[in-house]
């Protein structure tokens, strides 16, 4: 498509050059013959045809440059010259002032063209100059970004540094009485028969005990400071693995789940981690749907990078959650403990990725993650980046 547009753009310009030489050439041969075919007793007449001249040979010089303004000038002295010759010449004091006005035609030329080229190379190099300026100002903005992100990082990761450290002992402290708990619970479950009135309690003590020390798990499993993993991961086949495992609970929530997910070069991360990063995603966007709907998983690759998307049409975040969305303990749901997308976005940048989330309420919403190829890891992020 560029390559037709460049090839009208040409012929146009063709065109238009074609056109304009005609019209000079038309315009020349017109007030020659108007001076063949007047009588030298007209003076007058003469007079203005050979004012006549000066328009053909500016256009020349305006449209063409240097090179236009002094042929055409050459053209109307070389079809002028014999009118003077041959039917000026012949009357006594008639033909000086014709010749010093060939003289003038050449000068008006030269002069014109000159000033025209010299206009049309100042344009050039302004408008050189606005695409450098413009191209300055396009980097800048992306470094302007680039530090408002880091600086939105660093504020987050001093706010998450600073949790992890007061609540991280404290969690340890909780899970060491789970335990008892849970053991105590499973010894009454165990004593009371299944019929008995409290064997209904000791399941539901069971069952939250369990609860409280996987909301605890998740939380260590956030603060605790992940290693930066450096392995490499086909993301193709373990996104087709987590779809696999998640196809029966999709089906049974109505949400018709849609693929497009080619084979993928190896990505920088581990298989396992991302394994929970798309697991979490997919849940999500299931548990979005409680009415059923369509998730739409896609993926690409480019230079540097895989791109993976997971849109649904669900009743899509609220404007002011958006920004909270990855921050641990955020959660709108009624069992939810907040922390699995917030170690969703954790193994993501330790693997050197970027991960965002788009939204419109009511028309549902796009994670889209970007994982770096294994070729380029250990890389300097992308300056362009806008992710998360």
């Amino acid at each position: 498509m560029p390559g037709l547009i460049s090839r009208l753009n040409n012929i146009s310009i063709k065109r238009q050059t074609l056109l304009r030489l005609l019209l000079l050439l038309s315009m020349v041969v017109a007030i020659t013959s108007l001076h063949y075919l007047t009588a030298t007793a007209r003076a007058e007449a003469h007079d203005v045809f050979r004012r006549l001249y000066y328009i053909p040979v500016i256009l020349g010089g305006i449209w063409f440059g240097l090179r236009g303004g002094f042929g055409t000038a050459l053209l109307v002295s070389v079809m002028y010259a014999p009118h003077v010759v041959f039917q000026w010449g012949r009357l006594p004091g008639g033909h000086p002032e014709q010749y010093l006005e060939i003289l003038l035609f050449n000068i008006i030329g030269i002069i014109t063209g000159s000033l025209a080229s010299r206009e049309h190379q100042q344009r050039l190099r302004a408008e050189e100059s606005a695409a450098r300026l413009a191209g300055s100002f396009a980097k800048l903005r992306e470094q302007a970004d680039l530090i408002i992100e880091i600086e939105d990082q660093l504020r987050r990761a001093d706010r998450l540094t600073a949790l992890g450290e007061l609540s991280a002992g404290m969690a340890h402290e909780i899970r060491n009485p789970l335990g008892s708990i849970r053991g105590t619970a499973e010894i009454l479950r165990d004593a009371f028969p299944p019929e008995h009135k409290y064997a209904e309690f000791t399941a539901i003590l069971v069952k939250e005990v369990d609860r409280l020390n996987q909301v605890l798990e998740d939380f260590l499993r956030f603060v605790r400071p992940e290693p930066v993993d450096r392995v490499s991961f086909l993301p193709a086949e373990t996104l087709r693995d987590v779809l696999h495992l998640t196809e029966v609970q999709a089906r049974k929530a109505r949400v018709n789940i849609v693929t497009e997910i080619p084979d993928l070069p190896e990505t920088e991360g581990g298989a396992s981690q991302f394994k929970q990063v798309f697991l979490n995603l997919i849940l999500n966007a299931v548990q979005a749907m409680p009415n059923g709907g369509q998730l739409h998983v896609a993926a690409e690759s480019d230079e540097k990078w895989v791109v993976c998307r997971f849109i649904d049409n669900g009743p899509g975040i609220p404007k002011e959650n958006i920004e909270r969305i990855f921050n641990p303990f955020f959660t709108t749901k009624q069992e939810g403990t907040g922390l699995g997308l917030a170690i969703t976005s954790r193994i993501v940048e330790n693997a050197g990725g970027r991960i965002k989330v788009e939204s419109n309420p009511g028309q549902g919403t796009t994670f889209t993650l970007k994982l770096r190829l294994a070729a380029f890891a250990g890389e300097e992020h992308e300056k362009t980046d806008s992710y998360h």
